[in-house]
């Protein structure tokens, strides 16, 4: 059976073969929704292939985090959702002898290279906005599931925690790791690589999987946050992407916008959410928001922006964070970035006890310290320079999370969607952790956020990368007016100083 992706088939069914031939398996991982949705692809592809292996997370692959990894006693070490930009790094540990790395990454490569190392960009497909790192360790769970049924290898132990088969299809589903493909869905679109409301390119394949192995549904729907679990008038005051006045940040008008629609908007004493409504009742809102829009003086390209398409979890209850793709890759922000990557992990592969209690509290402290984040950048502002606006937040936001703020924030008062963002928190007592944001229409343009903290950090002492739309690095405390001089140039040469 071919793989989702044949550009990728040949080197993820390499990578496939190495791991089958290995005793057990170091699995390391980044921390972020695509990261821990990596991980758990990967875990549950190696142990139904009945592979050992031990999990382990790290905020940062640096050389520090790679020096600890080599000193354990593992051959092989599965690195997803990170490794190519390291791999100047990990070469140097693989010709020492010290393990042999197999990597499933998106971001861009280092010089080095190695042979087991999956990557998109590798083939010609964009690791930005076409396939996230979940999605390449789907490949390669796909890849291990094929191999090891054709070596006889395959093995039959059960992932903890995860739903049992219940029809022959979801039992072959199951069987070739296409019902994985949720998992790297949630994980793309927790990469922000939902460009224009929908998945493309590689993801769509991956989709298409799903789908096909019932575990996915889309449709076209609005485009808005928490359709299944926020209350109607909370749905429509916070969708503050479309900034529809009167409704958006507006508790009260959002409540009388919904009352004249002659809806039953609460049961049994509470207010029901999209996602219990009937499509009669969503057309009625939809309709009236799109009018209400339009009256408004919305721009049309702006209206066009409340619809997307919709990524459910076919297997997950209804009203609940892990039905709907968005919500479920903010739930898994919510744990690793608080240091308990672990939680995040056991909820994707199927604990819905005691872990999903847990990311659930550590999501409502995440969503206060959103909140306060956002209304300390807004009151305070930013500063701007020709091509980017930056600010400073020391020890007031955690380093985890400042993107995450910095990218919500954009578009309120005194803050440009019309240039990319940086966003500073203090890492320790020498580095500053940066933060860049950007939109798709400046990708469009030309913005390369990746190539922009890579150099520019590199330029002061530092280190980063990521993607085009958004990206990281860290680099000495001191040298943080240097390193925004260096950015704004070369965003400005990046946009043709427009």
């Amino acid at each position: 059976m071919a793989g989702p992706i044949p550009a990728l088939e040949e080197r993820a069914t390499a990578c496939a073969e190495h791991l089958l031939e290995c005793d057990r398996v170091l699995l390391a991982s980044h921390i972020d929704a695509d990261g821990l949705t990596s991980a758990a692809v990967a875990a549950s592809a190696l142990e139904r292939a009945g592979l050992p292996f031990e999990t382990v997370f790290e905020k940062q692959l640096d050389a520090e985090a790679i020096e600890a990894i080599a000193a354990t006693d593992y051959d092989t070490v599965l690195f997803t959702d990170f490794g190519s930009g390291q791999l100047d790094i990990i070469a140097d540990h693989e010709d020492a002898g010290d393990f042999t790395p197999v990597i499933a990454d998106h971001h861009q490569p280092a010089e080095a290279d190695t042979t087991y190392h999956l990557n998109p960009l590798l083939f010609g497909i964009n690791g930005a906005s076409e396939l996230s790192g979940a999605g390449a360790s789907y490949v390669l769970a796909r890849a291990l599931a094929e191999a090891g049924e054709e070596s006889g290898t395959a093995g039959t132990v059960e992932t903890a925690g995860e739903p049992t088969a219940t029809d022959g299809g979801a039992a072959t589903a199951r069987a070739d790791n296409r019902d994985l493909a949720a998992l790297a869905v949630v994980g793309a679109v927790g990469d922000m690589q939902a460009s224009g409301g929908e998945l493309h390119g590689a993801n769509a394949k991956i989709v298409a999987e799903g789908v096909e192995a019932g575990v996915l549904e889309t449709a076209t729907d609005l485009a808005l946050y928490g359709k299944q679990t926020r209350p109607l008038p909370k749905l429509l005051e916070y969708a503050s992407d479309v900034d529809i006045p009167g409704i958006s940040n507006d508790g009260n008008g959002a409540l009388r916008f919904l009352d004249g629609l002659g809806l039953e908007l609460k049961r049994d004493g509470e207010w029901r959410c999209w996602a219990t409504l009937t499509s009669e009742e969503k057309q009625t809102v939809a309709s009236a928001l799109v009018k209400k829009a339009v009256t408004s003086g919305v721009p049309a390209h702006k209206i066009d922006d409340l619809v997307g398409t919709s990524y459910v979890l076919a297997t997950e209850p209804v009203g609940t964070e892990l039905r709907d793709a968005s919500e479920f890759s903010t739930l898994l922000n919510a744990t690793a970035r608080y240091e308990r990557a672990d939680v995040g992990l056991g909820v994707c592969l199927g604990d819905r006890d005691e872990a999903l209690e847990r990311a659930r509290q550590l999501l409502r402290e995440h969503r206060r310290n959103l909140s306060n984040g956002i209304d300390l950048v807004t009151r305070e502002g930013v500063t701007r320079e020709d091509h980017v606006q930056w600010f400073d937040a020391g020890d007031r936001i955690r380093e985890t999370i400042v993107g995450i703020v910095a990218g919500m924030a954009v578009g309120n008062a005194g803050i440009s969607r019309s240039m990319p963002i940086l966003a500073f928190a203090n890492k320790n007592d020498e580095e500053v952790k940066v933060s860049a944001r950007g939109t798709h229409s400046l990708v469009r343009k030309g913005l390369d956020l990746s190539v922009v903290m890579g150099e520019a950090s590199r330029a002061v002492g530092g280190d980063g990368g990521g993607h085009d739309v958004a990206a990281g690095a860290t680099v000495p405390a001191e040298k943080k007016d240097e390193f925004v001089e260096h950015a704004d140039a070369i965003v400005g040469e990046q946009l043709g100083d427009n």
